[in-house]
């Protein structure tokens, strides 16, 4: 979506002298609220505000065979959508480009952080294993989804607890929980996006300033012991993104870290 040329530049004559429309700083967040257990109906659930953006995430766990070169192995799958009713731009139908991109880089972010033992979802090696389906709504896109979404699904995770499964049925009583959490590690990923406006870089941007982007880099970066590991990237548009403006996004998501922990 173009914006109106005058809107554009306003926002890069201000990002010139590191000043926002909104008055934050280039690199600042708005302000995030999280909210647990917002579903009675999902394993584990969570929404997510960041700004006006907002975001409601919920886990489902069921049993089904592994896959063939994975037997003792859980799986998991990602979908995210966006409501109509989130912004003009999004209509009703089948998932658009946007929507499964976001849910690839969620996904792609928590599997190689390993942050899940999968290992530990195997019910029966090459029979039985727990799948986890984590469904991600946008309700109201102002900009940065993407972050919102896997702060969401990371939140959820954590929250989930195991659905009780009757062996001999082969049968998931859903609604009756079990107190058995899900078999998380200590590798927490947490996904940061930076934005290249012009010649500048910003972190958390509004509608107004995503659409004025010309690339976005993604990274996912857990901090399982002292050092920062990059679990993933992704970068977003053909803009390309200079070295220098790639060492200073490494810099900044590593103070970021500290605050969203």
């Amino acid at each position: 979506m173009e914006l109106p040329n005058i809107n554009k530049k306003r926002i890069i004559e201000l990002l010139k002298e590191e000043k926002r429309l909104d008055g934050r700083k280039i690199f600042e967040i708005r302000n995030v609220e999280v909210e647990t257990n917002v579903s009675n109906k999902a394993e584990g659930s969570a929404r997510v505000r960041i700004g006006k953006t907002e975001v409601i995430v919920g886990v489902k766990l069921d049993v089904q065979e592994p896959y063939p070169d994975h037997e003792d192995e859980g799986t998991m799958m990602v979908s995210m959508e966006f409501s109509p009713a989130s912004g003009e731009r999004h209509e009703l139908g089948p998932p658009k480009i946007d929507a499964i991109e976001i849910a690839r880089v969620v996904d792609r972010g928590i599997r190689e952080s390993g942050f899940i033992d999968w290992k530990k979802l195997n019910i029966e090696t090459g029979e039985k294993v727990w799948s986890i389906s984590v469904d991600i709504y946008c309700i109201n896109d102002d900009g940065n989804v993407i972050d919102a979404s896997a702060l969401g699904a990371i939140t959820a995770l954590k929250l989930a607890k195991f659905p009780v499964y009757d062996k001999k049925k082969e049968t998931v009583k859903y609604g009756e929980l079990t107190k058995d959490a899900l078999p998380l590690t200590e590798n927490l990923p947490l996904t940061l996006t930076f934005y290249k406006i012009g010649e500048n870089l910003i972190f958390d941007p509004n509608r107004d300033e995503e659409d004025s982007s010309e690339a976005r880099l993604t990274l996912t970066i857990s901090k399982p012991k002292k050092d920062y590991i990059i679990n993933s990237m992704q970068k977003g548009s053909e803009e390309p993104i200079a070295i220098e403006k790639l060492n200073k996004i490494i810099d900044e998501s590593e103070k970021k870290i500290e605050d969203l922990e």
